[in-house]
């Protein structure tokens, strides 16, 4: 944070695999087609790339790997071959990487850092010292706002201008509507180079805290694909902050500006989207209730999707069981919809 607004947004899932984590893997198919091969991980398949260690590997063979691009987009995690060795032993999970807080605090050394978790501070404190504080809640409603906003497809610019981002296997696309910030003077050329140059730094922010990745294409608005040229420069300036080297590679003939952003971490959309996403955020708000009120345990009724997301993450409920002192009961009801769930207080006495 700084004045107030997000700098940078991190999400990590402790039970789920990311960036980092080290892995013993069996090869199962060699794939020339694709220069390299796919291999069993614990509970996916990822894919090592020759160039990154696969050539040479043999299916069967079982390696020491390290992800270096999380499951997104619907494929598995990519991988590298590992440097260290590691003991011999079943297909697995062998060390995790750095979690988001971790992250985070090696991009920002100078900011303190705010838990609202004691079990996960002391797993910390090694590392990061004098800079921990244990909070009773890490987030204010100003920030649950701020965070709430990056969850919607939408979001506000400067000027009354909206940005829209539309998702695809292939690219991200992002519309600009100049909208109320230009109606006033719609038509003028040298008004939509101007209101287009006032939102690049809040462009270049949300794709930034969305960890938006892959090819990006942005549709900047009322400027002919010729105008728009002059944007180049502002736009480029404002990705060259990005710690992920975020490069702006030019305009396409149709006017529209391309970025590749290297992939690494899951982006937030897919990370927000889904029945375990859903169940998470039950367990969030519980954790909340708990902390407000620890002699009650709330019980969370759920739909069945989101019922069985949970039970296959026992890292999460572990967690939520350590908090309260004992496990949040969870109920399927068959009632709600898909993605549904809601939180009840149980009847005293």
């Amino acid at each position: 944070m700084e004045g107030g607004r997000l700098v940078d947004f991190a999400l990590s899932r402790p039970g789920a695999d990311d960036v980092g984590d080290l892995h013993r893997g069996r090869v199962t198919a060699r794939v020339p087609a694709l220069a390299g091969c796919f291999v069993a991980l614990a509970g996916a398949e990822g894919f090592l790339p020759d160039s990154a260690g696969g050539a040479g590997a043999s299916e069967g063979q079982v390696l020491a790997l390290r992800i270096t691009r999380a499951a997104q987009g619907g494929k598995g995690p990519r991988l590298t071959a590992a440097t260290e060795g590691v003991a011999a032993g079943p297909v697995g999970l062998v060390r995790r990487g750095p979690d988001a807080v971790e992250r985070l605090a090696a991009l920002h050394p100078e900011a303190p850092i705010a838990i609202d978790d004691a079990a996960h501070l002391a797993t910390l404190r090694p590392h990061l010292g004098a800079r921990l504080a244990l909070v009773r809640r890490a987030f204010d409603d100003a920030l649950e706002d701020q965070l709430a906003a990056l969850a919607a497809p939408e979001a506000e610019l400067p000027g009354g201008a909206r940005l829209s981002v539309h998702p695809t296997p292939a690219l991200t696309a992002i519309d600009i509507d100049l909208a109320g910030g230009a109606a006033a003077r719609r038509g003028k050329t040298g008004a939509h180079l101007a209101g287009n140059r006032a939102i690049i730094p809040e462009l270049a922010r949300q794709i930034r805290l969305r960890n938006l990745a892959g090819a990006i294409v942005v549709d900047f608005a009322g400027l002919s694909a010729k105008r728009r040229q002059a944007l180049g420069p502002e736009l480029a300036q404002a990705l060259a902050a990005d710690p992920v080297a975020a490069r702006f590679l030019g305009f396409s003939a149709l006017g529209l500006a391309e970025i590749l952003r290297p992939r690494g971490h899951a982006p937030l959309h897919e990370l927000l989207a889904g029945p375990h996403a859903a169940g998470l955020r039950a367990l969030r708000e519980a954790a909340d209730a708990i902390a407000a009120t620890p002699a009650v345990l709330p019980h969370l009724r759920a739909a069945a999707d989101v019922t069985a997301a949970l039970q296959a993450d026992p890292t999460a409920l572990a967690a939520i069981a350590a908090r309260a002192g004992r496990s949040l009961p969870i109920h399927l009801d068959p009632a709600l919809p898909l993605g549904a769930w809601r939180l009840e207080t149980p009847p005293h006495g």
